[in-house]
């Protein structure tokens, strides 16, 4: 599977005479400029600054990181301060990144675009955030305890749809399916109450981009280009695939490492959640337009009102975290209030940030395989370094640390996830756990730090922790006593964790797994040993007839099941390599995999025939404890293949 996640206020009441807010304004002298005074310990903003700095940052990271290339935008108060172009866009070539015409792939910064022209429609009176989309499609989503779906919750990602990555994307042009194609192929399980649990949904994004398009009348890349794209002038901006003849030379070729050949150009067939190929100057404009409440030179994409709509909305995943407004989620640092979004292809990694009281936005794309660390360097060096924290008093472990901690204690599964297909195995595979040291602070070894080293959270409110190395908040919501599910600052705005059912649990799943698989290999490596022993020996056969004959059968089926496991681990490996595997081109394959597991679960019988005849033969006690074994692995695995859905009638994941 994809490794498909990221990124205070307390002043102390004895030193606010001296500290100063970055938006005060110190009265002029006359015929004096207004000068805004900053907090102390900060750098002014300025083009040298800012330009000096992320020299320094990005020249040294595209090299630490084997990185092919990447673009920085900084823009304030309504103009360009910065656009910087570092590495190549084609390294055989040796052509340098230029901001300007450079194109990168976003991902899922494309579903701000998206998610602005949902709004657009919105304050035409075309659509309304809190009806049925099933008024606006041709075709019907299942409600969920009798609710349907709104356009709020596909905005604040709280539809409750499973994840699905069939088909999500590509390289190869003849395979492309449209954006309309890709959501109309099927619909996924609503697995949570709608409203309720934040679990990031590109089905959900990809719908709204299909309700634009009918709604609007327009072909979806019309609709964009013609509302946005060209008002802004952004003439180095798509959302079409392939790229069209004008702009496929200014395309950065896609790495996964710079000393690594080029790949193949990536295609997303769910493109309205994040098909957009972009410049950076051209990001520029639609940042400065949502700075502006929609307004950039001549044009106004958006009413300043439906803008203060979009980005004031708040939802809250877990009380005390960072909220999701209207498609843009909280990314807040030392006070500010960020908002913006992440990308990710599997080539290119980005990151938008709108400081809405500062009026300035930065844009980051990184060609190549950037785990996250050198944009969270950024992002989080350019606030710390521009609009540093004020000073804070220490806030204490509150006495229920121990208490409420323990309630935290033990194994999470990310609410972005798959049930009703194959794709549930990752959720044994890739369960969170949470423990507690010896002073209590709580300790998360999968939601790591910067330098890839576990958390450690004291509470410091109840049901709050906080991470003092990086100020980041981890947070459970509680109700009745009873934990519903956690999350931190990083992942709240569109992502929680839920406990892992005891039936569920990786901690007795796995060993089962692992110990059942064990037992048919053994059965099967020590299969073709006894004929041999008994042939070098030469001794007669002990068992009888019907008893060999299921003896035999039994051993086949313990070869079936390793063939099954294999089959599986297979397809998992392809997931974990590239989401381009994961297409209509893989069903055979799953198919024949399929026929595998049935011929081994109908050769189960032939496991529980042989350890029958065991018992009411004479034999040692060792044929006796292997039939037995054999049908407790059977069982085992009757347990996985059809809890995990490995038999599913339908392949849709």
């Amino acid at each position: 599977m994809k490794k498909l996640l990221r990124v205070l206020l307390f002043t102390g009441l004895s030193l606010s005479a001296t500290l100063v807010v970055a938006q005060i304004q110190i009265r002029p002298l006359p015929e004096e400029k207004p000068v805004v005074a900053r907090p102390i310990g900060a750098n002014e903003l300025t083009a040298a600054d800012a330009g000096a700095w992320l020299d320094g940052l990005f020249s040294y990271g595209l090299k630490k990181n084997n990185l092919a290339g990447a673009v920085v935008v900084v823009v304030k108060d309504g103009q360009v301060l910065v656009a910087k172009g570092y590495g190549y866009a084609d390294i055989a070539a040796k052509k340098p990144v230029d901001p300007a015409t450079t194109l990168f792939r976003v991902g899922s910064i494309s579903k701000t675009f998206t998610w602005t022209a949902v709004m657009q429609l919105v304050e035409q009176g075309k659509l309304d955030l809190d009806a049925d989309v099933d008024k606006y499609l041709d075709f019907s989503i299942p409600p969920r305890d009798g609710k349907p779906v709104t356009l709020r919750e596909l905005m604040t990602h709280t539809p409750g749809f499973e994840e699905t990555i069939k088909n999500l994307g590509g390289n190869d042009p003849a395979r492309l399916m449209s954006n309309q194609a890709w959501v109309r192929e099927w619909v996924p399980e609503r697995i949570y109450p709608p409203g309720e649990v934040s679990a990031y949904s590109n089905y959900g994004a990809a719908l709204a981009g299909y309700i634009v398009q009918r709604v609007s009348g327009q072909p979806f890349d019309d609709y964009i280009e013609q509302h946005i794209l060209q008002p802004l002038g952004m003439q180095h901006a798509t959302f079409r695939q392939p790229l069209p003849a004008s702009l496929a030379p200014d395309m950065a070729k896609s790495y996964a490492k710079a000393s690594e050949p080029a790949r193949p150009f990536e295609l997303v067939n769910a493109a309205a959640a994040g098909a957009l190929s972009v410049s950076g100057d051209d990001m520029a404009r639609f940042m400065i337009a949502q700075l502006q409440d929609g307004h950039y030179d001549d044009a106004q994409i958006l009413q300043p009102k439906t803008a203060q709509q979009m980005h004031g909305y708040t939802h809250y995943s877990v009380p005390g975290l960072l909220p999701i407004a209207l498609g843009f989620y909280h990314m807040d640092r030392n006070g500010q209030d960020i908002i913006g979004h992440g990308g990710d292809t599997e080539l290119f990694h980005s990151d938008m940030a709108l400081y809405l009281q500062q009026n300035v936005g930065v844009f980051v794309s990184i060609d190549g395989e950037d785990d996250g660390g050198l944009r969270r360097q950024l992002l989080n060096g350019f606030t710390d370094r521009y609009f540093p924290a004020l000073p804070q008093l220490p806030q204490p472990t509150l006495a229920s640390a121990r208490e409420h901690g323990a309630l935290l204690v033990g194994r999470y599964i990310a609410s972005r996830t798959s049930v009703s297909s194959f794709m549930s195995m990752a959720n044994w595979f890739g369960q969170s756990r949470i423990t507690m040291d010896k002073d209590g602070t709580l300790v998360t070894r999968d939601f790591r730090d910067l330098a890839g080293q576990p958390r450690h959270w004291r509470e410091v409110k109840p049901y709050v922790w906080l991470d003092d190395a990086s100020g980041s908040h981890l947070a459970a919501l509680v109700q009745g006593g009873r934990l519903r599910w956690i999350s931190y600052d990083e992942a709240a705005p569109v992502m929680v964790f839920l406990p892992v059912p005891g039936w569920q649990s990786a901690a007795w799943n796995l060993p089962l797994l692992f110990a059942a698989l064990a037992v048919f290999l053994l059965a099967v490596l020590l299969w073709p040993i006894a004929a041999l022993v008994r042939r070098h020996y030469r001794q007669p056969p002990l068992l009888s007839v019907p008893a060999t004959r299921w003896c035999r059968w039994s051993r086949i089926t313990a070869l079936l099941y390793l063939l099954f496991a294999a089959g599986w681990v297979y397809v998992l490996k392809l997931a974990d390599e590239s989401f381009v595997n994961l297409g209509n081109g893989l069903d055979v394959t799953l198919r024949l995999i399929q026929l595998v597991g049935l011929l081994a679960v109908i050769g189960s019988i032939a496991a529980i025939m042989n350890a029958r005849h065991a018992w009411r033969e004479p034999g040692r006690w060792w044929r006796k404890a292997n039939g037995t074994l054999l049908v407790l692995a059977c069982a085992a695995m009757l347990w996985f293949t059809f809890n995990l859905h490995l038999l599913n009638l339908h392949l849709n994941y």
